[in-house]
């Protein structure tokens, strides 16, 4: 058994001794030693060689089949393909949301400046202590109180703006009526600012109150509580709506709106001309109490002055005479437009309506003409005649005449 064990290991050491002291061959030098096919190349080894493939084949690199090209994964390279697409893609939109939104708020900073919306915090900020001051409200507050401006959304449109309906869902899902306002000429900022605060401050259950405004636009909006039943001239020109109007709601109109002319021009500091009174401007709630509404184009009237020249504005039909040819704004100027919407009140008619015959287009002078020819009673919505003594409307008539 030793002798087997020593004759092994004299084997193993006469090998190793003959590796140690072999020359070895390099094949790779001499392309008639090594057979190594196309799109491979050679590799020398101690005492031999190998053939590995290129980037893109497979196989020994010898003999027939040597190295083939590797078959191309169609569904990875789409799929990477799409996939690097995607991203691509999303980061575009992304990018593009984020300039969009850098030169929105760029443009909304630029608003709010050309707006006043400086002048105002300092002035709210003067105000800090009324708690029933103007409170100024983000586009991103609107736009979500109204799905963005959503057309089935608005509930009126006017001359001076459209009105939508919003739910502030940040406040309580107060709703309100936010209205595109008139553009702001930037040499009257002072008195957009006096009139938004001024108006927030109105201490009068018969004035819609203003809650605030949004600057942030080309154009100011402004918040005000919502009214849910229409407006005057909608009730009476309805026939179904002015048979809920008795004699004793429609003079408690008058006498709402006349209280509130009379909380305008006299109690207000400094006095505030309308110059838009009409029964379009005129809301009622659930109850029929008159809330005035919309001061897009009033007057701050100068403590000083009985009289203010200004551009003449408001509504045909409605507009005082004397204001239309000389320009000159006064108070008597919101009080002819209350005779005219008294006079709407006694007869259920509009104040302006090219349908009917020339002289009866015109309310006020069909009035008053039918009062000086003692055919009153032919212009008197018959609804009330049923209430009250022809005395007592002939009356109440006569007030518009003097």
């Amino acid at each position: 058994m030793y002798m087997c064990v020593s004759i092994h290991i004299s084997n193993y050491a006469s090998a190793f001794y003959f590796l140690l002291n072999s020359t070895d061959i390099n094949e790779c030098q001499d392309p008639t030693l090594y057979n190594c096919t196309k799109n491979s190349v050679c590799h020398n080894t101690l005492g031999n060689y190998t053939c590995p493939c290129l980037k893109g084949y497979h196989g020994d690199g010898r003999g027939g089949d040597g190295c083939s090209p590797d078959h191309i994964n169609w569904s990875m390279i789409v799929s990477g393909v799409g996939i690097g697409t995607a991203i691509l893609l999303f980061c575009c939109f992304y990018l593009c949301l984020e300039l969009r939104k850098r030169r929105e708020n760029r443009l909304k900073e630029e608003f709010f400046r050309k707006n006043g919306g400086l002048m105002l915090q300092q002035r709210l900020a003067q105000e800090g202590r009324n708690t029933n001051v103007a409170r100024i409200f983000t586009l991103e507050e609107l736009r979500k109180a109204t799905n963005n401006f959503e057309e089935t959304r608005i509930i009126g449109r006017g001359g001076y703006g459209t009105v939508f309906k919003g739910i502030l869902v940040d406040h309580n899902s107060c709703t309100v009526a936010i209205k595109r306002s008139r553009e702001v000429n930037e040499n009257q900022l002072d008195q957009f600012i006096n009139e938004v605060i001024m108006l927030s401050q109105v201490n009068s259950r018969n004035v819609v109150k203003l809650l605030g405004c949004c600057l942030e636009t080309e154009v100011p909006l402004l918040v005000y509580e919502f009214i849910d039943n229409g407006t005057l001239s909608e009730h009476l020109s309805s026939t179904t709506k002015s048979h809920h109007l008795s004699w004793n709601i429609r003079l408690r109109i008058a006498s709402e709106i006349a209280g509130v002319l009379s909380y305008l021009h006299s109690v207000a500091s400094p006095p505030i001309i309308h110059r838009d009174i009409k029964s379009a401007n005129i809301l009622l709630d659930q109850n029929y109490t008159a809330k005035v509404t919309d001061f897009g184009i009033s007057k701050l009237a100068p403590l000083d002055e009985n009289q203010v020249s200004t551009m003449v504005q408001g509504t045909f039909g409605y507009l005082d005479p004397e204001y239309m040819l000389t320009g000159l704004l006064t108070e008597k100027s919101d009080v002819y437009s209350f005779g005219v919407v008294l006079i709407e009140l006694l007869t259920s008619k509009k104040a302006l309506s090219l349908d009917r015959v020339e002289e009866e287009k015109f309310l006020a002078n069909y009035f008053i003409s039918s009062l000086k020819s003692g055919h009153l009673i032919q212009v008197l919505d018959r609804n009330i005649m049923c209430d009250v003594s022809i005395e007592l409307l002939k009356e109440v008539a006569m007030m518009y005449w003097k």
